[in-house]
């Protein structure tokens, strides 16, 4: 009992996807930390996560079967840096007056993307964890399978991926039919995921999948452009 009382809390960055899947996988493994909370971004307006799309029913969902406390941030619709930056901030501080002091993430090889991370949270005191940084992505992908994780795509960037990818499981069958331009976890954002089974769920997150729907989204610092993403909705089942 005491070894758990003296483990450091921490909050894990969670998308539903693969990579925050596997990240968590790895920690409970580990034993060094106590993930006291999964920390995810939701559009106030449409109650779905951030970019992947997936209903809040289903997030709610993954957090009973993982059956560690959820803490969502809303998120306006299409929001500034700035904004994004400030509700962060406001959120970190809130989890730091629970004894929380790191910040974990599933990021693989972004270099400015973790600088980013590191940055921000330096200012509310918070330390930031890469537990899978720089493994290779072909074997990060394989041994995510391989493991026992099960997964379906549920958005992709029209720049890489057609239609037909939305909504397909994440499986060996789905590398071998990847572009060679695409990235196998999608750590350029080519596709998301969302992970309905594994080694760190009580149960499978029961949904069905429903239709597959497009929309565009301004890209960042460039507002006079727009970006197309697939997306497969996904529904209670």
């Amino acid at each position: 009992m005491n070894s758990i009382i003296n483990k450091p809390k921490a909050v894990l960055n969670w998308s539903g996807g693969k990579d925050c899947s596997f990240t968590l996988y790895k920690v409970l493994q580990s034993n060094e930390f106590e993930v006291s909370t999964l920390l995810t971004t939701v559009s106030g307006k449409y109650h779905r996560i951030s970019m992947h799309g997936v209903r809040e029913e289903l997030l709610n969902r993954q957090a009973m079967s993982l059956e560690i406390s959820l803490h969502k941030v809303i998120m306006p619709e299409e929001p500034s840096m700035e904004e994004y930056n400030n509700l962060m901030q406001e959120t970190m501080t809130e989890l730091a007056e629970q004894d929380i002091s790191t910040s974990i993430f599933g990021d693989i090889f972004l270099e400015d993307l973790r600088q980013y991370r590191e940055e921000q949270l330096k200012k509310v005191g918070f330390n930031a964890i890469f537990p899978i940084w720089k493994i290779p992505t072909t074997e990060l992908a394989e041994t995510f399978i391989d493991s026992g994780f099960k997964a379906v795509i549920v958005c992709v960037d029209e720049r890489y991926l057609d239609k037909t990818f939305a909504g397909r499981e994440f499986d060996r069958a789905l590398l071998g039919d990847l572009p060679p331009n695409v990235d196998p976890c999608g750590e350029n954002g080519e596709f998301h995921t969302f992970v309905y089974d594994g080694p760190i769920f009580r149960q499978p997150v029961k949904h069905k999948k429903g239709e597959v729907v497009y929309r565009t989204y301004r890209s960042p610092g460039e507002p006079d452009d727009s970006i197309g993403f697939w997306y497969c909705d996904l529904v209670e089942g």
